[in-house]
């Protein structure tokens, strides 16, 4: 006989949720695992003493992390999804038919709340990774990627701070009235010279952006021109959980900011049973004389290939280095002495040596037409921190470096693409770098509890042989003893 189902609801049910969610399910596991009671207590400056009742931190903070555990890059998605999923619910402590806080207190919370509580969530996960011994701390491997800001290219505005400050000046000159004003000459070509003013489009110095004055433009090599953010990540080379994570202005170059990432890097690994940080691995972007001091201060090891553009050696082009006088001489016996020393054009904090001839060493010279610049003298220029260079290019050019450099990309460069394509770090969905960095902060959270619950222990047949034979031969041992003290107190088996 063919059956048929009927709808009919029941008036009334007796339904418990944890009854229904199985004790293998990642939530269920997560709500036992991760405790966020101190959140209490870290968030009480925000709030009176009377009034309305807030949302509940710990329930705030378990949302963001759904959110990005889901890949959702929405505070109305992430209430939608939790109010249908029962595993969710029971991991926030909600019961169903209760309703969920609305999708715009999450984003008026996020902003309340400072970034030390974000970073606070991301070290306890970190300890508890630390805690199940899934972290060597011994080398990290840092880069960094850039991040879509949540506003448009399109949207930006011309800076008008500097147009006003011309105008007032100019106003001031106006009205004085011993000089008398010169009459303004008309300008040729004052149309063309704006068309192709227009064409440049918008730049950072020029332009910003009215929603988000914290993005910056910027491109590279398979990204477009957009307003983006720059995200820095440090990861374990060992396990590949993520250690360090921060946002930073897109324009902003590596070489800068791994200074300021080194001691963050350090502290976050300086609780529970960790080694601490001894070698950084990263590419040519982060090499810089102030990176490399930093490495030096901070008591690391660094394998950082330099820039292109350094020059190890200038004899290819037929100078020679006297390191006795700190001079450079030519194939016709020219000597070129260190002169002084010159700040970077764009970088006031970068210095170079310069090294010149004489006119009157170079005017007989056969060689002058293509070596000598227009006055007549031949320069060259060095990185005042070419020791730094020179040390790190060892380093480098090493068995070892050759090793660390396939490691570095085959370590870091896929947890960014799980980041980008499964963690809800394809774009920022909020406006500042303040905001942004909370949301790296708990995107990188949400990877390393997906790797802590995925992580099982191993079985006795997964270790290495000589830790089995260790233990076989201690139970040989205690076994050995055992028998022998029962035997030489029992004085009929002795004699």
């Amino acid at each position: 006989m063919q059956g048929k189902k009927v709808q009919q609801e029941s008036l009334f049910i007796q339904f418990q949720l944890s009854d229904y969610v199985p004790a293998d399910n990642f939530y269920r596991r997560l709500k036992g695992l991760l405790d966020l009671d101190f959140l209490y207590k870290a968030t009480s400056k925000h709030y009176g003493k009377e009034g309305q009742k807030s949302i509940d931190p710990v329930v705030f903070m378990k949302l963001m992390l759904v959110g990005y555990l889901e890949n959702i890059n929405s505070d109305r998605r992430i209430i939608t999804s939790s109010g249908m999923r029962m595993d969710i619910l029971y991991f926030l402590g909600y019961n169903l038919g209760e309703d969920l806080p609305w999708h715009s207190t999450l984003s008026r919370t996020r902003k309340l709340f400072g970034e030390k509580v974000f970073l606070e969530i991301f070290k306890q996960v970190l300890k508890l990774c630390i805690d199940k011994g899934l972290i060597s701390g011994k080398r990290q491997a840092v880069d960094s990627a850039l991040i879509p800001a949540n506003a448009s290219k399109q949207s930006m505005v011309e800076r008008i701070v500097m147009e006003d400050a011309s105008v007032f000046s100019r106003e001031l000159n106006d009205n004085i009235e011993d000089v008398p004003a010169k009459p303004e000459t008309p300008k040729a070509n004052n149309k063309n010279d704006q068309d192709k003013k227009d064409k440049k489009g918008p730049t950072n110095q020029t332009h910003y952006s009215p929603s988000d004055p914290d993005a910056r433009l910027t491109t590279k090599p398979g990204k477009p021109m957009r307003l983006y953010y720059r995200a820095q990540m440090s990861v374990d080379t060992a396990s590949h959980f993520i250690t360090y994570i921060q946002a930073f202005k897109g324009n902003e170059t590596d070489n800068t900011s791994l200074p300021e990432m080194l001691p963050q890097i350090m502290d976050n690994l300086s609780g529970g049973h960790v080694s601490p940080a001894r070698e950084i691995l990263a590419d040519t972007g982060y090499s810089s004389g102030k990176a490399i001091r930093a490495l030096t201060a901070n008591k690391l090891k660094g394998y950082i290939p330099n820039p292109g553009s350094y020059k190890s050696s200038r004899e290819d082009e037929g100078f020679k280095y006297d390191d006795r006088y700190d001079r450079y001489i030519c194939l016709m016996g020219v000597q070129l002495p260190f002169r002084r020393v010159e700040c970077a054009y764009n970088e006031p904090t970068v210095h170079k040596k310069i090294y010149e001839s004489n006119i009157s060493d170079c005017k007989n010279c056969p060689f002058k037409e293509i070596c000598a610049n227009k006055k007549g003298f031949k320069k060259l220029v060095d990185s005042a921190d070419k020791p730094l260079y020179e040390y790190m290019r060892e380093r480098v050019e090493s068995p070892k470096g050759k090793l660390m450099k396939s490691l570095r990309s085959s370590t870091v460069e896929p947890v960014f693409g799980s980041l980008i394509n499964y963690n809800g770090l394809r774009r920022i969905n909020t406006k500042g770098l303040k905001q942004a960095n909370k949301g790296m902060l708990i995107a990188a959270a949400a990877y390393n509890i997906k790797k802590l619950l995925a992580c099982k222990p191993k079985r006795l047949k997964e270790l290495k042989m000589p830790v089995i034979k260790a233990i076989n031969g201690l139970f040989y041992r205690m076994y050995t003893l055992l028998f022998t003290q029962h035997y030489l107190s029992n004085p009929i088996l002795s004699f």
